[in-house]
């Protein structure tokens, strides 16, 4: 059994900042990546920005270059740190995390709570 412990949602004015972070904790045999996706209220979640065991990092066109995703491969965890939050920014954002769970059983991909975050004047 594995479970996500999110933190660092919450509200923030436009331009500020917020950072997120998402631990795995359970049985992991190898992880291959973790991401932050969002879902704001009418709309499709979507992707923000991944990071792949290696280090390679991806992100949505509209967090570019106000975005930085890292992690912590030893402890399992992922951050998202957001800079220069946007209104439009305002989502519920969901940790997710492909791994196995042990040598004979395929990657799978699970998903955290999520955390909403608001950014409002």
């Amino acid at each position: 059994q594995v479970q996500f412990v999110e933190s660092g949602g919450g509200l923030v004015q436009p331009g500020g900042s917020l950072r997120l972070s998402c631990a795995a904790r359970g049985r992991i045999f190898r992880l291959y990546a973790m991401s932050w996706y969002r879902q704001a209220p009418g709309k499709q979640r979507e992707l923000v920005a991944a990071i792949l065991s290696g280090g390679r990092t991806n992100y949505a066109d509209s967090v570019k270059g106000r975005f930085t995703i890292s992690g912590d491969n030893s402890k399992n965890t992922v951050y998202l740190q957001m800079n220069s939050l946007k209104p439009e920014d305002t989502a519920v954002y969901y940790c997710n995390a492909v791994f196995q769970v042990d040598v004979v059983t395929s990657r799978q991909e699970y998903w955290g709570q999520g955390t909403q975050v608001t950014v409002s004047s």
